[in-house]
């Protein structure tokens, strides 16, 4: 793989002795799903999906494809990365469209929006993951879901700084930790929300890991997941559990618009299924 590729997470898992059980105590122990996210579907929510695209007219997305872009490498172009408007939506691998798919069961109200940067090689450039944060930023792209990363160190102070970009323009980014162990950008920044994968079916049962960086546990293990050509496979990886948390914070907030990124982030600890007492 050349130097300044990305790859999409796989499976790296998270671990069993993250499940203990966590006090939620003080105000934060009064927060409950219901509060946090009961009742709603995420609508009106715009939801960036950084992957490699969406087959807009897979069943498992219903009407929520609103559009999107390509982001392509370019060394003339501003950054090295050329944006280009995705008329009719297409997946080049099926691997965005699986992202896509979780976050809708989960959020069927949201507006999602594909932002390609990988190709039917699923190879990209780190210059065109970061296009595609800038343009959520720039378009009003409120959650954003990245079942991907970098682990070049050349990268880190770039994605560390687009990372606290976002979350201080009030974007929500969700991240897959790197399928092989050690250092993955951006994943490791607390600006981000960063996920691995454990097992069982129920979306809704996901786990806060008291022993960061990685900082929760969602489903990813085994999923069925939509595919390219209206498919679906069975898959198994974080780049799948990453969506199901993106799903839940896409909940949280268009319930409750007002929340910053810090405080969805509590949010989703206090009502974690190993910090509730119910």
């Amino acid at each position: 793989m050349a130097a300044d590729k990305l790859r999409p997470a796989w499976s790296q898992s998270f671990e069993p002795e993250m499940l203990r059980i966590v006090s939620a105590s003080g105000p934060i122990g009064h927060i409950t799903r219901d509060w946090a996210w009961g009742g709603s579907t995420g609508q009106g929510v715009r939801v960036g999906v950084i992957d490699s695209g969406i087959e807009a007219d897979h069943p498992a997305l219903g009407e929520s494809a609103c559009g999107g872009i390509t982001v392509e490498y370019d060394p003339d172009a501003p950054n090295q990365a050329r944006i280009e408007p995705e008329e009719n939506l297409v997946d080049m691998y099926g691997h965005g469209t699986a992202c896509a798919g979780i976050i809708h069961s989960l959020a069927p109200g949201a507006e999602l929006y594909s932002i390609r940067v990988f190709g039917r090689d699923m190879k990209s450039r780190a210059v065109q993951f970061a296009g595609g944060i800038r343009w959520a930023m720039e378009n009003n792209i409120q959650v954003v879901n990245m079942s991907l990363s970098t682990n070049r160190d050349e990268y880190y102070a770039l994605f560390h700084q687009l990372a606290d970009q976002a979350y201080f323009k009030n974007i929500v980014l969700v991240a897959a930790v790197n399928n092989y162990p050690g250092a993955s950008y951006p994943s490791l920044y607390s600006s981000v929300i960063s996920v691995a994968a454990h097992e069982g079916k129920d979306p809704f049962i996901y786990y806060y890991n008291p022993s960061p960086p990685v900082e929760f546990g969602a489903p990813g293990i085994d999923v069925r997941v939509a595919w390219v050509n209206k498919g679906t496979i069975v898959s198994t990886g974080n780049s799948f559990a990453s969506p199901h948390i993106a799903g839940i914070v896409t909940l949280i907030r268009a319930k409750h618009p007002e929340l910053t990124p810090f405080q969805i982030k509590t949010v989703l600890y206090a009502c974690a299924s190993n910090t509730r007492s119910d």
